[in-house]
C-alpha cells in the first residue's frame, strides 16, 4: 500500500477489503490495474540476477508473481491481519500445496474425517504415496486428536464448517494441542468466508480458501488462496508453488480484487437470507433434520457462539426417502439450481451422497454424517420469499 492507503491497519475490515494492497501505474487508475504478462524486462543482466537472487524487489515471471496477483494476496493479508498470502489457481491447489509443503517423507498428518471429498482424498490417498502418513478423526472430539498424535506428527487439518455436514470443530483447542505436540494447524475456513470466522486469532498457523466460492461469489473464476506468517509461507510453501507452477492467473485475481469489495454486503444478505429459511424448514414437516450454524440446536452452538461472528450461508437438510426422494426435491426445484458449486449470488443446490462424496462407500459416508437424503442447499442473493417459495413446492413433490 502507499500514499493515503498507509495504515490499513487501523481501519475497518470493510474499508481494507476495498483498498489494501493496490499498487497504481504511472497513469493513477481508479480501479486496480490488469497486468496480462508473462514475464518482465530488466534494465540490466546484473538486475535480472538479483531478481532471481531475491535481492532486487521486482517482479520476473507470472509463475512466480505477477502485480495484480500481488494486489490481490496483499488485500487478503491486509484483511486477515496475517504477514503473507499467496494466491492460487483453484482452492484444491492451495490446500495441496499446503500440505504437501509442510510434510515430508516419514511425517504424519491427523485431520477430521469430516471433509470436503477432494481434500480426503489428498490427505488418504495422495500424501501416502510420498511417504505421508495420515490418520482421521472425529473433529468434534479433542480426545481423538490427542490419541491420534504420533511422535512424527507434523500437521493438524480441518474445515469447520464442514463440508457438507456443517459440522463445527474449536478451532482454539486443537491450535492448543498442535502447539503442544509441534504441529502446525491448517484450517479450511470456506463455508464459514474470512467474515464469520478469523481462525488466525485462534491460534491456526495456516489458512487455505477456495476463493472461487464466497470470494468471487459470482460463479466466474477459479482461485485458491493460502494466508500465514511470513517466515512458513517463506520456509515451507514458496518454493513448491515456485517450483510446480499453481498459479492463479492475472486475470482471475483481477476479478478476485473486484469482488472483495462487495465481498460484505454479499455474504451478510446470504447469511441473512440462510437464517431465514433454515427457520422455515426446521417448522416444515418434511425434513427431518436441518442443520445450520446460527441455530441454536446446532450440535455445536456454544462453540459457534465462542469463534464465529456470523453463520454460514449453507444449510444442510435430510429428506426421507433416501436417494429417491432427495432426487425428486432436486428436480422439482424452478428458481434454485442443481449445481455443486457454492457461494455463489445463485441460490445452488447438490446431493452430496452422489456428487462431492460419491467415490466414498457408504460406511465411509455414513461416518461423515453424508446420508443418502441429504442434501446441501447454498444460499444466494435472491429474495428468501422466492426462495421459500421454490423450496416450499419442491418439498411439496
Amino acid at each position: 500500500m502507499s500514499g493515503s492507503e498507509a495504515g490499513a491497519a487501523a481501519l475497518h475490515p470493510e474499508t481494507r477489503l476495498v483498498h489494501a494492497g493496490t499498487m497504481r501505474s504511472q497513469f493513477g487508475e481508479t480501479s486496480e490495474a490488469l497486468f496480462l504478462t508473462q514475464g518482465h524486462v530488466y534494465d540490466s543482466a546484473e538486475q535480472c540476477e538479483a531478481r532471481f537472487l531475491n535481492k532486487d524487489p521486482g517482479f520476473q515471471y507470472a509463475r512466480f508473481s505477477n502485480p495484480t496477483v500481488s494486489m490481490l494476496e496483499q488485500r487478503m493479508a491486509a484483511f486477515e491481519g496475517a504477514e503473507a498470502c499467496r494466491a492460487t489457481a483453484t482452492g484444491m491447489a492451495a490446500v495441496t500445496a499446503v500440505l504437501m509443503g509442510l510434510t515430508r517423507v516419514g511425517d504424519h498428518v491427523v485431520a477430521a474425517q469430516a471433509l470436503f471429498g477432494s481434500c480426503r482424498y489428498v490427505v488418504e490417498d495422495h500424501l501416502p504415496r510420498y511417504g505421508v502418513e495420515s490418520t482421521l478423526v472425529d473433529g468434534t472430539d479433542i480426545a481423538s486428536w490427542r490419541k491420534a498424535v504420533r511422535p512424527n506428527t507434523k500437521v493438524f487439518f480441518l474445515e469447520s464448517p464442514s463440508n457438507p455436514t456443517l459440522e463445527v470443530i474449536d478451532i482454539a483447542a486443537v491450535a492448543a494441542l498442535a502447539r503442544e505436540v509441534g504441529a502446525f494447524l491448517v484450517v479450511d475456513n470456506v463455508f464459514a468466508t474470512p467474515l464469520f470466522q478469523r481462525p488466525l486469532t485462534l491460534g491456526a498457523d495456516v489458512l487455505v480458501y477456495s476463493a472461487t466460492k464466497h470470494i468471487d461469489g459470482q460463479g466466474r473464476c477459479l482461485g485458491g488462496l493460502i494466508v500465514s506468517s511470513e517466515d512458513i509461507i517463506q520456509t515451507h510453501i514458496q518454493t513448491y508453488l515456485r517450483q510446480t507452477g499453481p498459479a492463479m492467473s492475472p486475470f482471475n485475481a483481477w476479478v478476485m480484487l473486484k469482488a472483495l469489495e462487495t465481498l460484505p454486503l454479499r455474504v451478510q444478505r446470504q447469511a441473512q437470507s440462510a437464517a431465514i429459511i433454515a427457520d422455515w424448514l426446521a417448522e416444515q414437516p418434511g425434513p427431518s433434520k436441518v442443520i445450520f450454524p446460527g441455530r441454536k440446536d446446532h450440535p455445536q452452538a456454544e462453540i459457534i457462539a465462542r469463534q464465529m461472528s456470523g453463520p454460514s450461508t449453507l444449510i444442510a437438510f435430510e429428506v426421507p426417502g433416501g436417494k429417491d426422494a432427495a432426487f425428486r426435491l432436486l428436480n422439482a426445484m424452478k428458481l434454485i439450481r442443481i449445481s455443486n458449486n457454492l457461494g455463489d449470488a445463485k441460490s445452488l443446490i447438490v446431493h452430496p451422497a452422489t456428487t462431492t462424496h460419491q467415490r466414498f462407500t457408504p460406511e465411509v459416508r455414513t461416518a461423515m454424517g453424508v446420508t443418502d437424503g441429504m442434501v446441501r442447499l447454498s444460499i444466494g442473493l435472491e429474495h428468501p420469499d422466492d426462495l421459500i417459495a421454490d423450496l416450499a413446492q419442491a418439498l411439496a413433490a
